[in-house]
């Protein structure tokens, strides 16, 4: 299976408070932190309502 490495590159100040908890869930703290989540539809989902804050990659295993 793929992972996703997703990296927080705009803040989530003056943004809404749904897309301020996508932000959390997907694990991201601060600007420039990157985690790594496998490839799933939910998070594929949570990606794409935060696509402009967030930078992703696809990294194979």
């Amino acid at each position: 299976m793929s992972r996703l490495k997703i990296t927080l590159v705009r803040s989530t100040i003056g943004r809404l408070p749904r897309q301020r908890k996508t932000v959390q869930a997907l694990g991201l703290r601060r600007l420039r932190h990157t985690v790594f989540h496998d490839d799933t539809p939910q998070i594929r989902g949570m990606i794409g309502a935060v696509a402009h804050l967030v930078d992703w990659d696809l990294v194979e295993e």
